[in-house]
């Protein structure tokens, strides 16, 4: 394994994630899934998933990346991250042997997204950084075979893996959680800093397509400073362009007593991040029409409008609005 130290004692520390565990023989990391097997870091969940599905691309959610087309979506187990709020928490945490779960090896994930004219790979439902070579040698087949490929993830992941892993990634929504150390720490176990240079990388050093997510859950990062420093630096480090949706929390695994997030508190971080400067903002997971359409920054004329995952009314011709020719940001032919 390229990302690992060999220590003493026959320990071994994982270098994907800003975590860099240590790990005794036959000791795995906080993920579940990378462990010391005879002194190297193997993937336990190499091949295993827990179910494939076919879902519409603006599920994962990607708005500006080949609207209306298809992606072959599947996760494994494990996770990096903390997060109390966990929607995903019955495969995340779950510590389950992977052999008891599905296997498909790169090669029938490709041949599966060719039978059912899948546009994209995604990978997701699990964070893919922990599942680092059964992603990337299915994004490297992918790409052979003309199959793009997006990453649905958090992140937390080192600067050095990064690089390789972002380099077979054409797609990839990035999930900021909230925008301060004290949310990370508190409620993700985590640090916000390595999230925020990995999305810096992605942006302005690679050809990968970005989008951001940020789940508001009430009274943890939905305040309206809090929102308005995340678009602030959004605005000062990325671009005014990058699309950013701001979806709603349903109560699950340690935020099980938690209401459910309004709509009225995404339409508020709506509002501020447009009055920030931020052009592509949109609601997610509880449907809106007006705030999950795209807008032309120049005429303001819809140019793709949404109802849920369907897409209604299309203004593009190739990346430029049907009504003055403005480009709009992302890949879509």
């Amino acid at each position: 394994m390229k990302y690992q130290n060999i220590l003493t004692n026959s320990k071994v520390q994982c270098l994907i994630c800003p975590r860099k565990c240590v790990l005794a023989p036959t000791q795995s990391g906080f993920c579940h899934v990378r462990k010391n097997v005879k002194g190297n870091i193997e993937l336990t969940t190499y091949g295993y998933n827990t179910g494939l599905a076919i879902d519409p691309i603006e599920k994962k959610p990607l708005y500006h990346f080949y609207p209306g087309s298809f992606a072959l979506s599947f996760g494994t187990l494990g996770c990096n991250m903390g997060c109390q709020f966990c929607q995903n928490w019955q495969t995340t945490k779950n510590n389950s042997n992977p052999q008891d779960f599905n296997k498909t090896s790169p090669k029938e994930i490709v041949e599966i997204a060719q039978k059912y004219n899948c546009k994209s790979v995604a990978f997701t439902y699990n964070d893919p950084i922990i599942f680092f070579e059964y992603a990337i040698d299915c994004a490297k087949l992918c790409r052979e075979n003309g199959i793009k490929t997006v990453a649905i993830t958090s992140g937390f992941i080192n600067p050095e893996p990064a690089k390789e892993f972002f380099k077979y990634m054409d797609g990839a929504n990035i999930d900021l959680k909230g925008f301060s150390k004290e949310f990370y720490k508190k409620n993700c176990l985590s640090d916000i800093e390595p999230v925020l240079k990995t999305i810096e990388y992605t942006v302005n050093k690679t050809n990968c397509h970005t989008e951001l997510t940020t789940m508001l859950i009430e009274g943890e990062n939905d305040g309206e400073e809090m929102l308005k420093s995340e678009c602030e630096w959004i605005l000062k480090n990325l671009n005014s362009d990058i699309p950013l949706h701001f979806s709603a929390f349903f109560p699950r695994y340690k935020f099980s007593n938690k209401k459910a997030t309004s709509f009225s508190t995404l339409l508020k971080a709506y509002k501020i991040a447009k009055q920030v400067g931020l052009n592509n903002v949109y609601t997610g997971n509880l449907t809106n029409i007006e705030t999950s359409s795209t807008y032309c920054k120049n005429c303001a004329r819809p140019l793709i409008v949404r109802d849920g995952y369907q897409i209604s009314e299309y203004n593009l011709v190739i990346n430029r609005c049907k009504f003055c020719g403005s480009e709009c940001c992302g890949q879509f032919v």
